[in-house]
């Protein structure tokens, strides 16, 4: 599973020995830095029990230890506009 941005993770020992406490994490984005195989950087926000941030954090975890508890929002179709009228041009005053 690769998070995406908005997505609220479980993050535990089972994705780096660092979390013995369990976090919960919301992925603002995953960062292209390189990295060994299986492992990934992610910047985002530790939330409290309530689900609020409290800390921006980067993190670096494996990504088979990392469990989605909630999903981002499917992204919003694009509105298309109706085409613009042409605006009629007339010689300005000057002077």
């Amino acid at each position: 599973m690769l998070p995406r941005s908005g997505d609220v993770l479980h993050v535990t020992r089972a994705a780096s020995v660092q979390f013995l406490r369990p976090i919960m994490f919301r992925v603002i984005r995953v960062l292209d830095w390189p990295t060994y195989d299986g492992w990934i950087w992610l910047e985002g926000y530790e939330l409290n029990a309530s689900g609020d941030a409290v800390t921006r954090r980067s993190i670096f975890v494996q990504r088979e230890g990392l469990r989605q508890l909630s999903s981002a929002p499917e992204p919003r179709p694009h509105t298309v506009h109706a085409p613009r009228r042409p605006v009629s041009r007339t010689p300005a005053r000057v002077g």
